[in-house]
C-alpha cells in the first residue's frame, strides 16, 4: 500500500447542506483519502475542524456505520444528552440504526484534525435538532417540502 501523502489531495469545505444549515460546517475542511488509496467498500476523511466549527449537523444514519479517530487538538462530541471533550487518540463509534445523533464541534481556540470512516449514505439521514432529513441523497424539510 503506497504512502499517503496529504499535500497531493485536495483539501475542500464543500457541502451539501441547504441554507441556513450550512453555516455550522463552513470552517470544516475535508480531505477524501478513499478514492485516491483505491479504497471501495468504505470511505476515510481526514478532517480538519477550525476553532468555533461542526464536523456536521448532529444526526444519524439508518444503515450506515461511522466511526472517528481524533490526531489532534480538541473538538467536543455531542450526542443525545452528553457533551464528552475528544483528544489526540481518542476514538468513538456510531453505529448504524442507533438514533443517538452526533457531531464534532470544536470549541477550542485551535484547529483540530481527525480521520473519519464511513460509506456514502445510502439511506435515510436524520437530523433531530433541525428541520432537515437527507433521504434518496436529497435533504428535504421534515414534512416533505423542499429548501
Amino acid at each position: 500500500m503506497p504512502r499517503i501523502d496529504l499535500g497531493t489531495i485536495e483539501q475542500v469545505n464543500r457541502t451539501g447542506y441547504p441554507a441556513p444549515y450550512a453555516t455550522a460546517v463552513a470552517g470544516r475542511w475535508v480531505r477524501r483519502l478513499g478514492p485516491d488509496a483505491g479504497l471501495s467498500d468504505f470511505g476515510v476523511s481526514h478532517v480538519v475542524l477550525k476553532p468555533g466549527a461542526a464536523s456536521s449537523q448532529r444526526h444519524w444514519h439508518e444503515d450506515e456505520d461511522e466511526f472517528v479517530v481524533m490526531l489532534s487538538g480538541e473538538a467536543v462530541l455531542v450526542e443525545e444528552g452528553a457533551r464528552t471533550p475528544m483528544r489526540a487518540g481518542d476514538m468513538a463509534a456510531f453505529p448504524k440504526g442507533e438514533p443517538n445523533g452526533h457531531q464534532l464541534v470544536n470549541e477550542s481556540g485551535a484547529d483540530c484534525a481527525f480521520l473519519a470512516f464511513g460509506r456514502a449514505a445510502t439511506s435515510d439521514c436524520h437530523y433531530p435538532d433541525i428541520d432537515m432529513h437527507l433521504s434518496g441523497g436529497v435533504f428535504r424539510r421534515k414534512g416533505g417540502s423542499d429548501f
